[in-house]
């Protein structure tokens, strides 16, 4: 009897091809298969030697070699290609099997593909893969939504060739259906502010302190060695580092300022809007990209003025550290709150502590930052925000001083940081005592009769402006 394989992964572009190989690297029987039968092929003859593969040249060899239930993981891209390659292969599965969508889908296709593939008795496991090429090789964030029966099948295999910390895998089931791309959605958009909030501060050192890419580069070499030791913060200081062979310039100053982006920090923000939750940190981020990519806009606005220059500005890499540490606080827990909101919209019960947990290793926002927010929801699971958690507020009040110079300074020298601002705006939002809401509300009863409520009495009420400002209960 020929042997069958445990899993199976079709799309063999590189993330599908090297989260095949990671599976078998771990003494997976891996069956593979790939619209063009080139790719396939090739996998095997410069992969073989790595673990089992079983090449399948048609859906049919391809669903025949899996043993059962069987584990189909999709690595195509998002939408259309991912409704067809659904519709290709689930006439040819039985109940009980699963189809694996390991790709940045949106978790409403997701929890839409969930329930169709329901009701004709399959699972559909939206999958949420961080780490890109590096990480699916040799060991990504693995984040399945689905039903508990998919995990209890499917995850040992994930489990076991994800990133581990402390022995801890960083896998865990998220929660039913499009939970799992839910969260994948967020890490991405999180890891946009992050991205943002990083580029602000090296633009302050640069434009504000006067440093060289090289000295910078230093600088978050230090940093990696403190409280913002990350991924994100280890390859900035290579990249500053780095001098162009080309040119002999700063690596940095030959790439064009337009950074792109694929559209899941964009659906994280729409996401945020429609459960009407602040995620600014992350919008601003987004918008940032935005304004980079226009160039026409940019180009008119350089004849704007801005400020005198010449003013001397004082401005310390200790401050632009704090600043940002405060600022990444803010956009974390932005980001939680957004997951936080989605579980109890959706009834996810997802697990914020094991969130924080499976993003130590692996993904792109992996840090030493996130056991510290483990420990906060450990401590307090239903926490409103993580800026009460002790640790995270006694942070914020320390770099009070800080974080404020540096918009101060930023404005002064005419240095965009939105990142910086909103993160303090947002944070001196939730502090305030009264916030001008109240006149907001006040003008929106005026113009369109949309009631208010008094800080007084109960009820519901509005003003008939036109007859004198005459209140009536609503």
């Amino acid at each position: 009897m020929a042997e069958k394989a445990v899993i199976g992964v079709t799309g063999l572009a590189v993330m599908g091809r090297n989260l095949a190989r990671n599976l078998a690297r771990h003494g997976h029987t891996v069956a593979v298969h790939n619209r063009t039968t080139a790719r396939t092929k090739a996998l095997v003859e410069e992969f073989g030697h790595e673990g089992t593969f079983i090449p399948a040249e048609t859906a049919e060899e391809f669903v025949a070699s899996l043993e059962r239930p069987r584990r189909l993981v999709i690595m195509v891209k998002a939408g259309a290609p991912t409704d067809a390659v659904i519709d290709e292969f689930a006439p040819l599965l039985e109940p009980g099997d699963m189809i694996v969508d390991g790709g940045n889908a949106h978790f409403a296709d997701t929890r839409r593909r969930e329930a169709a593939l329901r009701e004709r008795g399959l699972h559909f496991v939206g999958t949420g893969i961080s780490g890109g090429e590096e990480g699916a090789l040799n060991g990504p964030s693995i984040m399945p939504g689905g039903s508990e029966e998919s995990y209890q099948a499917l995850g040992p295999l994930l489990e076991s060739i994800a990133a581990k910390v402390d022995g801890t895998p960083c896998c865990t089931h998220v929660g039913p259906d499009g939970a799992g791309h839910f969260v994948k959605m967020v890490h991405n958009g999180i890891e946009y502010a992050d991205m943002q909030l990083i580029a602000e501060a090296y633009d302050l050192l640069r434009n504000g302190a006067g440093m060289s890419p090289a000295e910078i580069a230093e600088v978050f070499r230090t940093w990696n060695a403190g409280r913002l030791e990350s991924y994100l913060i280890e390859i900035t200081a290579e990249v500053l580092a780095h001098v162009d062979a080309r040119t002999g310039k700063p690596f940095v100053d030959v790439i064009a300022d337009q950074a792109e982006q694929k559209g899941t920090g964009r659906w994280t923000v729409q996401t945020a809007l429609d459960l009407g939750v602040p995620v600014s940190g992350i919008a601003e981020a987004v918008f940032a990209r935005s304004v980079s990519g226009h160039g026409e806009l940019r180009r008119a606005g350089r004849s704007l003025p801005g400020p005198n220059r010449s003013a001397t500005v004082k401005l310390s890499p200790d401050d632009v550290e704090k600043a940002l540490y405060a600022s990444k606080i803010i956009a974390y827990a932005q980001g939680f709150n957004q997951i936080q909101a989605a579980s109890a919209e959706y009834g996810w019960n997802i697990d914020l502590g094991a969130m924080a947990t499976i993003w130590r290793g692996g993904c792109i926002i992996r840090a030493r930052f996130l056991d510290r927010i483990r420990k906060a929801y450990d401590a307090d699971p239903a926490t409103p925000t993580l800026l009460t958690d002790d640790h995270f507020a006694q942070a914020l009040g320390e770099a009070q001083d800080a974080w404020r110079g540096m918009v101060a300074t930023a404005t002064q020298l005419g240095v965009p940081v939105p990142g910086f601002s909103s993160a303090l705006a947002y944070y001196d939002a939730l502090r305030a005592e009264r916030l001008p809401a109240a006149l907001t509300q006040a003008q929106r009863d005026y113009f369109g009769a949309h009631t208010y409520r008094r800080v007084d009495v109960e009820g519901v009420f509005h003003t008939r402006w036109e007859a004198g400002a005459v209140e009536v209960e609503a």
